[in-house]
């Protein structure tokens, strides 16, 4: 006759002979140090910079609209070109190139990635925007059309100022290059986390059949 089998022993995880799960590895683990921080930083200030660039790009790159003036109002001298867009499309266009370039640099430069780049990124891409919006707007000709229209004199073709019509929607152009191309980059070309150790439980204990 055998002895029935007594049930295997199921240790509690609050078990002291129950080893404790391994430790969580990868960047979403992985305390943010004061080098990134400060790498986050310098991207920004850079980005920035750079943008003055861009508003010199731009303000000798962007087509003009030509306006006119009869003496009593001023109108657009060519009512049916698509000059107005011209300079918005040029901005986004250059905003796409200064963002990805700087999306490929801080990759090349930094592979690991991380939040600070990334912020840095996006928040040096807006200010860098911001800079080339004013720098062509103010260098540009003046915005005070009626004055220059009274300067010039009627019948006589003279540049209207030079704006961004789409606003926001532009100035977001080169963040959004730029975190793409970086997130992009990172995640295909980025080192990757280990793997995990797997979490080895002790083996239930049986009592095998005895003979009685």
């Amino acid at each position: 006759m055998t002895a029935p089998l007594t049930p295997p022993h199921q240790p509690s995880p609050h078990d002291p002979d129950w080893p404790p799960p391994p430790p969580m590895h990868g960047p979403a683990g992985d305390p943010i140090t004061a080098a990134e921080v400060l790498q986050g930083v310098l991207v920004t200030v850079v980005s920035a910079i750079a943008g003055a660039l861009l508003g010199v790009l731009w303000l000798n790159l962007a087509p003009r609209v030509l306006l006119i003036s009869d003496g009593k109002g001023v109108y657009l001298r060519n009512s049916e070109g698509e000059t107005a867009i011209g300079a918005d499309g040029t901005f986004v266009l250059l905003a796409l190139a200064f963002g990805a370039v700087a999306g490929l640099v801080v990759f090349l430069l930094r592979r690991k990635g991380g939040v600070p780049l990334v912020l840095g990124l996006a928040l040096g891409g807006v200010l860098g925007s911001l800079l080339a919006w004013g720098l062509g707007t103010y260098f540009g000709p003046t915005s005070d059309v009626i004055a220059h229209a009274k300067a010039v004199g009627p019948d006589i073709a003279f540049e209207a100022p030079l704006e961004l019509n789409l606003g926001a929607a532009a100035l977001l152009a080169w963040p959004l290059a730029a975190m793409i191309v970086h997130l992009a980059l990172t995640a295909v070309f980025g080192p990757r986390d280990p793997e995990p150790e797997p979490w080895d439980r002790p083996k239930p204990y049986t009592q095998g059949p005895s003979a009685g």
